[in-house]
């Protein structure tokens, strides 16, 4: 195992112990907000993740989820969440990411993900060589995924 391997193990592993933005949801006044259940029946993994939109600026506010599963899919709802509360993204923005990370974890472990748009998220590359484990690491993505639609739906 490489240095960088070890590192990313090491934060997926921490994120999996400590997630981030895990707990009750209380969105904010005057937000647009959505939330969504995602289930992944081959492994039991579960996720309901949740946002607070403001119209004006289209900024994703606030972000929460409850679940459970593996360390994957615990690891990656907590990265997805930090990245999404340090970029304070748009939901134009969620949605490039989103789609990065996609590409990233289906692609087996070829190519080079672009680092400075998934930051790291990057440490979930490894998963894609694991087709079990891809729903895993997806889960939370396609949740707030979910939720965007569900957002601009409201706001049309």
């Amino acid at each position: 195992m490489s240095a960088l391997d070890g590192l990313y193990q090491e934060l997926i592993l921490d994120h999996s112990k400590r997630p981030v933005s895990k707990g009750v949801f209380e969105a904010p006044g005057g937000t647009i907000t959505a939330s969504h259940h995602e289930f992944n029946p081959s492994c039991g993994d579960e996720i309901d993740l949740s946002i607070a939109v403001d119209p004006a600026s289209r900024r994703i506010e606030r972000l929460a989820w409850e679940g459970q599963g593996c360390s994957i899919s615990i690891a990656s709802a907590s990265i997805l969440s930090q990245l999404v509360r340090d970029e304070r993204m748009t939901v134009d923005e969620a949605r490039a990411r989103i789609g990065a990370f996609r590409e990233m974890i289906q692609a087996r472990g070829e190519g080079e993900p672009d680092e400075e748009l998934l930051g790291d998220a990057v440490a979930l590359q490894g998963v894609s060589k694991f087709v079990m484990r891809v729903k895993c690491a997806m889960l939370g993505w396609v949740a707030l995924e979910a939720d965007l639609a569900q957002v601009e739906a409201q706001r049309a």
